[in-house]
């Protein structure tokens, strides 16, 4: 049987590996001892602290030794790939961000007298602490603005969320008769409990604490024609949950929200500002003019709306029109359009359209102040009438879930105008585009209820439920509005 193998070390081999270990070890020795030397120290073991916690502007420095500066790094690093143009003052922000830091190191590590100089010293640091704090809030705009700009809210699907509506019909008092499908008797409650979810991005939840402090002293006023009144009612009850006493809230001229009337002013006095809403189906003037023996109505598409000069003035406007923009309503293009004191005798819809943006576009830029006035322009809203139109027999009575698919692939004609037409205007109108998202919801129109009385002959597949789909149009403008 063979002798088993003992494990076993020379004393040659062991010499050798104890060196080894020996040299390693004095070598990590001296490397750490130089580290330690060639870097720099503060003076008074001051300390600069850097996290990804945000800065406190409002903070007292008390103990001037010890320093926490609450910066957010990583968004410096990653705004530097694409803010190489955005400047503040004429410098760039990475540059701007840099000499910031060299400043307030420079202070940290200067001395400072024992007597006198303490309180300067300390106006100084918090002075730099200010600016750091300015140059953080341009780089998170920035960051907001580009991720606006990134996020394609067009695109997505409608998620099923037990957390809506935002609100609910015994909450607010502002919902007139049209809208009113649950008062009219519609007893299924789905079409209120459906989110919108973009790809690849998020909404934030509609706050309306927040939205009321953005527009706290101002004027939020929408345009347009009975759809923007539908967004406007939904602004009025997103805004008005969140009011502790109701008799805070109230029409500046004592009116109740009725078809009738096209004009409100809501002021939210814990706020002091205002929601308006001015009727404007067309944005131009509708007129008359003597044809023939008669004096018949026309439209001037080469004049704008005569209530324009209550537009003026605020600090966020909404315009829309397209709901009227039909040959029916229209007239047909006959003897309808008037440019000066010319009546087309035939004029094309598409044409008559294409000469009133142009006429708002040419208005806006001319009266809007864009320092002041934010300017958003919502696309056309779409109808789901099935089996004829809406005055003869069409109808949506059936649908009570949103469409897999949407009906139409083609983007509309009146949609493409506007974006054409904003795209020359030297004032910056944000589209708030809404038509591809709001295709999927068939299930959320008036239909049959949108009057007390159901009559299955007249219905509603073009104005919209509230609490519905409106709601989410504000949550589309509350994202712009935090992000400008």
């Amino acid at each position: 049987m063979e002798r088993q193998k003992s494990l076993s070390l020379k004393p040659t081999t062991l010499l050798v590996f104890s060196f080894t270990i020996f040299s390693s070890t004095l070598f990590l020795s001296i490397f750490t001892i130089w580290l330690i030397k060639s870097s720099p120290s503060l003076q008074n073991q001051t300390t600069l602290h850097l996290n990804t916690s945000s800065i406190s502007s409002s903070s007292s420095i008390n103990d001037t030794d010890n320093v926490s500066l609450n910066l957010q790094p990583l968004k410096f690093q990653s705004l530097t790939r694409f803010t190489k143009n955005f400047t503040v003052n004429g410098v760039k922000i990475p540059t701007l961000i840099d000499n910031q830091l060299s400043g307030l190191h420079n202070i940290l590590t200067g001395s400072k007298s024992e007597e006198n100089g303490t309180s300067s010293y300390e106006s100084r640091v918090r002075n730099e602490k200010n600016k750091l704090v300015v140059a953080n809030a341009v780089l998170k705009k920035i960051e907001e603005k580009k991720r606006v700009e990134e996020c394609d809210l067009t695109k997505g699907y409608w998620v099923f969320d037990q957390s809506y509506p935002l609100y609910d019909k015994g909450s607010c008092p502002f919902i007139d008769e049209g809208f009113d499908c649950e008062g009219n008797g519609r007893l299924d409650r789905n079409y209120t409990k459906w989110r919108w979810k973009p790809k690849g991005c998020d909404i934030p939840r509609f706050n309306a604490t927040k939205l009321l402090e953005l527009i706290r002293g101002k004027r939020l006023v929408f345009v347009g024609d009975s759809i923007n009144r539908n967004q406007w009612e939904s602004m009025l009850c997103m805004l008005f949950g969140t009011i502790r006493d109701p008799k805070r809230v109230y029409e500046t001229h004592g009116r109740r929200i009725t078809k009738e009337k096209g004009n409100y002013c809501f002021r939210f006095l814990d706020y002091q500002c205002t929601v308006e809403y001015y009727v404007s189906h067309f944005l131009v003037h509708e007129s008359k003019a003597r044809i023939g023996q008669k004096r018949r109505p026309t439209l001037r598409i080469d004049a704008i709306d005569h209530g324009s000069s209550r537009w003026r003035g605020a600090d966020i406007l909404v315009f829309n029109t397209a709901h009227w923009w039909s040959h029916y309503k229209t007239k047909a293009g006959i003897n309808y359009y008037q440019e000066g004191n010319f009546v087309h005798p035939r004029l094309n819809v598409s044409t008559a359209l294409r000469k009133s943006l142009t006429t708002w576009s040419s208005w806006v830029d001319k009266h809007i102040n864009p320092r002041k006035t934010q300017v958003f322009f919502r696309s056309s809203a779409p109808s789901h009438f099935r089996g004829g139109n809406w005055n003869s027999g069409g109808h949506c009575r059936e649908a009570i879930n949103p469409l897999n698919e949407t009906l139409t692939t083609s983007y509309p004609e009146k949609d493409i105008m506007i974006e054409e037409i904003i795209k020359k205007m030297k004032t910056t109108v944000t589209l708030l585009n809404i038509t591809s998202l709001s295709q999927y919801r068939i299930d959320a129109h008036p239909s049959m209820y949108g009057r007390k009385t159901q009559s299955s002959s007249i219905q509603d597949c073009s104005h919209w439920c509230l609490p519905g789909v409106p709601d989410t149009w504000n949550e589309l403008l509350y994202y712009h509005l935090q992000s400008v």
